[in-house]
């Protein structure tokens, strides 16, 4: 389980963009979005980096927090 911040990330459709961009990395990937601290909590097998590069070719650049 990681925690990873997305300062983008403002709204549903955000959400459904970073998922989509997710499960092409982990089809079973567990994604848990908080817009109001602008994170998501994600569950999968894939390493940081591949969530990461995921994260940023969807134009949602990410860190992870520790």
């Amino acid at each position: 389980m990681s925690v990873f911040s997305v300062p983008d990330m403002s709204c549903s459709h955000c959400v459904t963009t970073i998922t989509e961009a997710l499960e092409a990395v982990d089809d079973a990937i567990e994604v848990t979005p908080d817009l109001e601290k602008r994170s998501i909590l994600i569950r999968t097998q894939a390493g940081d980096e591949a969530v990461m590069k995921a994260l940023l070719d969807a134009g949602y650049p990410a860190q992870k927090q520790s």
